[in-house]
């Protein structure tokens, strides 16, 4: 595959522009996608989708009318870069000076991308979460598996080697043994960070999915990690089941009888909310040696109590470009509020907190606004669900690569020779509305 990286690809030494020059010396467009543009990817994966409608509207759908949605990524056409001119030095126009690496959590990563969680990938691929799980480890990008995923932790930690993977936990269990006993699985198999996901203690009005009385988790699709996890299984009477592969897209009446012919009133009773509080916190932290990680956080006071609370980090998130809430406020436009906290901004600063942005992040010029207005790394969602769906994980490979090339490129264009430069450097960032 011309425009993917070989098997001897190093993520720390690769020349990212290079997919430009390799595509225009095979006169194809770059596969498997066909093409780099998102809406074009997207449009091939509904395409994929056509007969199974279902799939690709809750992939699309969001809460209310889509006016987060929409909002996010009108927010990232507002800012515009203003690039130096005439640097003193060339390095910045030499690929090989270029330092695209980024830190996080106290250690160095070699790119600024981590594919976040998306839970029940198998409504979308054959291979749900496993392709881009593979694509990550293969690319050196951490990989964020969902609480919701539509395979288990094990066969993800098995495909995933000796990658970077981190766990993302929805943090609504009704009972702390079954928090205790996820994380502990998690422990297990080596997920290194702990995403805890705060903006979902209910699912939001996605009108899309009312009007269609389409909800994959009440089908069985989700419930892999559950399936999994002993302390779950055993409220159904049922021993865990850690290699499972559930139809796809999906077979609706047959899970669901499923579901009911366990316990139905036993999945719900695990899976609705309870909501904790700032206190929790403070338990869950005790719970978790690694680093820990809040995504949902939109305001400046909880980036400030969750420094206060010894968390490691945090995503400015819509909860995937807008599912959770209509009319939210866009992550870009909160990004600028909190990276001008002074606590946020001194945690940061030493290394001992680490800000990440989504919802919205589509390309790699995407990456670089977010950089310059304050964010350490960025979490990719639909862009690498669509790719999946397209091309499965050489898909996934193919956006992270395009990404990076384009990161590469533009970096150099602004005058800048590394992201660390860039990041938090306003004076690039013009705001027109």
């Amino acid at each position: 595959m011309a425009t993917n990286p070989s098997d001897s690809f190093d993520p720390r030494t690769h020349i990212w522009s290079s997919f430009i020059q390799s595509t225009y010396l095979t006169r194809q467009p770059p596969q498997p996608l066909g093409t780099i543009l998102a809406d074009e990817i997207e449009a091939k994966a509904k395409e994929k989708l056509k007969d199974h409608p279902a799939c690709y509207i809750y992939g699309r759908g969001n809460a209310g009318s889509g006016d987060t949605y929409d909002g996010n990524l009108v927010a990232f056409k507002h800012y515009f870069l203003t690039p130096r001119a005439l640097m003193p030095h060339s390095s910045n126009m030499d690929s090989a000076q270029r330092n695209l690496s980024t830190r996080l959590l106290g250690r160095s990563y070699p790119t600024p991308l981590v594919l976040g969680p998306i839970g029940t990938q198998s409504l979308f691929a054959e291979e749900g979460e496993l392709g881009p799980a593979t694509a990550g480890k293969e690319m050196g990008v951490p990989f964020v598996i969902s609480t919701v995923a539509s395979r288990s932790m094990e066969d993800v930690a098995e495909v995933n080697g000796s990658a970077e993977r981190w766990f993302q936990l929805y943090w609504y269990a009704r009972t702390e043994a079954l928090t205790l006993s996820l994380l502990q699985q998690a422990k297990d198999l080596k997920y290194t960070a702990l995403v805890v996901t705060i903006d979902n203690f209910a699912v939001g009005w996605r009108a899309h999915d009312i009007s269609g009385t389409f909800s994959p988790h009440l089908s069985g699709i989700g419930c892999e990690v559950g399936r999994g996890d002993p302390t779950f299984m055993n409220k159904l009477g049922l021993p865990p089941d850690t290699h499972n592969q559930p139809p796809f897209p999906f077979d609706y009446l047959g899970l669901r009888k499923k579901l009911v012919d366990e316990d139905g009133k036993a999945v719900q009773e695990a899976a609705i909310g309870m909501a904790w509080a700032q206190e929790g916190l403070a338990w869950l932290r005790k719970q978790w040696e690694g680093p820990l990680i809040l995504k949902g956080v939109l305001r400046t006071e909880d980036v400030e109590r969750a420094v206060e609370n010894g968390v490691d980090g945090i995503v400015v998130s819509n909860h995937g470009l807008g599912r959770q809430i209509d009319a939210e406020i866009a992550t870009m436009d909160a990004s600028s509020d909190i990276v001008a906290s002074s606590v946020a901004r001194a945690a940061q600063a030493d290394g001992a907190f680490t800000v990440f942005l989504d919802s919205g992040v589509r390309t790699g010029t995407d990456v670089l606004k977010a950089f310059a207005l304050g964010a350490d790394a960025v979490f990719l969602g639909r862009a690498y669900l669509w790719a999946s769906c397209v091309g499965g994980k050489d898909g996934v490979k193919q956006l992270i690569h395009q990404t990076m090339a384009e990161i590469d490129v533009t970096l150099g264009l602004l005058g800048y020779t590394s992201l660390d430069e860039l990041r938090g450097c306003k004076s690039v960032l013009r705001v027109l509305k």
